[in-house]
């Protein structure tokens, strides 16, 4: 199984009509999936102010949101093993339908949760809870995703189908920065302390159960089917073989997920609140150049996935890592010069994090169809355990040191993993799996 390729994708047909629609259903259903995720961080500073002990400043309070924001990456390995494991064993569809039912019910609750002057300490308690329950969602909705649309397509349209998917889960970001922005800019400071960060909640559990419903019209992918028929699913334990049979593949993706992680976490979830707290940048201002990056974002990640398609998945990683890195540290000199061009060099930044587009077809070709969903949910997971739990708690105490820098010198260094992954796979006779 490890040595074969999949043949049942080395075709070259044109993307058909079935194809646009399940990219179409499964991108918006990503959207509003994600957008239940990352609201938080849109809030973290008032979460930090309401479901703790008042009195915390709001560098504290920041952090203390940015820490329950952080719990929900821990929950993510196990969510991703369990729902990978039965994605390879009964099917894709229904852990695709399962992940946007946990998150959408969680994200309702936080919503209409009573904050700490009304409850005490059971409300960080039950917040930590929600938050891992979404982890474990989005911990099996992310990786099953890129399989799900990578399995409906041919293998030359692999980049295309899987930053289709990934500009879907970041158009979740910028419906969530736009509602973000948009409440601050119509409602009082007061208000928004008072109920306007609830209204985000509940939308996102409207939207989730949206997705829900909106993923009732996909069908099982082409290539589990045949699998499926032709007794080829793993006998073994999917996540066993993968840790035996493909370490290599287990390391790139990774090393590669870092790059994801610093390039979504830090330059497009992190970077209006630490506008805020380390430039004094005003909220309304932060995010909306913070929607302008995220509508950049939903770009980049799409002609990553065309990059990809055209000049190789090496290329592509290169490409990508290098402007990743030269974007970020120009927008983070101009903040600390003032913020002049704060709205042109913020949305550069959102189109150099598309290396995230990229990424998902590095994840796709490291591991066989009988245990893709497994080999990528437990490498992209357990690193964005590791680095995104991290990284929000590390750059937010970057964001005081070197002059405000702090965070574009961590970027920059994950940019060069990146740019050692492209380097590898220019160069590595080691065949992929949809080569």
């Amino acid at each position: 199984m490890s040595a074969t390729l999949d043949t049942d994708l080395a075709d070259h047909r044109p993307l058909g009509r079935s194809d646009a629609k399940t990219l179409v259903l499964a991108a918006l259903g990503g959207a509003l999936e994600f957008y239940d995720f990352v609201i938080f961080v849109y809030f973290a500073k008032t979460i930090g102010h309401l479901f703790f002990p008042a009195g915390a400043s709001d560098f504290i309070a920041q952090l203390q949101g940015f820490g329950l924001f952080a719990v929900a990456y821990l929950a993510r390995p196990l969510g991703g093993i369990v729902m990978a494991h039965f994605g390879d064993r009964v099917g894709r569809k229904r852990m695709f339908t399962l992940s946007v039912f946990l998150m959408a019910v969680p994200t309702l609750l936080i919503g209409l949760l009573p904050t700490y002057e009304s409850i005490g300490l059971l409300a960080p308690i039950l917040l930590t809870l929600f938050r891992v329950v979404q982890g474990l969602a989005i911990g099996g909705e992310i990786p099953g995703a890129w399989v799900f649309v990578a399995e409906h397509v041919p293998p030359n349209r692999v980049g295309l189908a899987c930053a289709s998917l990934t500009s879907g889960l970041t158009a979740g970001i910028l419906i969530g920065s736009l509602v973000a922005a948009g409440l601050s800019a119509r409602l009082a400071p007061e208000d928004m302390l008072s109920y306007g960060w609830r209204i985000a909640f509940v939308l996102g559990g409207i939207f989730g159960f949206f997705a829900v419903y909106v993923r009732r019209w996909l069908s099982e992918t082409p290539v589990f089917a045949r699998m499926r028929e032709r007794k080829e699913l793993s006998a073994e334990l999917p996540a066993w073989v993968v840790l035996r049979d493909h370490r290599a593949g287990t390391i790139l993706s990774m090393l590669v997920t870092w790059v994801l992680t610093a390039a979504i976490v830090v330059d497009i979830l992190m970077t209006p609140t630490l506008m805020q707290t380390a430039f004094k940048v005003e909220q309304a201002r932060a995010f909306s150049g913070g929607s302008l990056a995220a509508l950049a974002l939903c770009f980049g990640c799409f002609f990553g996935g065309l990059l990809v398609d055209k000049v190789g998945r090496g290329l592509a990683m290169l490409v990508g890592s290098i402007g990743l890195a030269v974007s970020t540290y120009a927008l983070y000199f101009d903040l600390r010069a003032g913020g002049a061009n704060l709205m042109l060099l913020y949305p550069l930044a959102g189109l150099f994090a598309g290396v995230a587009g990229i990424i998902p077809a590095v994840l796709v070709a490291a591991f066989p169809p009988a245990i893709r969903f497994s080999g990528i949910s437990l490498s992209y997971n357990i690193a964005y355990a590791i680095c995104g739990a991290a990284t929000p708690l590390l750059v937010g105490f970057l964001a005081k040191s070197a002059g405000g820098l702090g965070p574009a010198h961590y970027v920059g260094a994950v940019a060069l993993v990146g740019i050692g992954c492209g380097v590898y796979l220019l160069t590595t006779r080691r065949r992929f799996f949809l080569d």
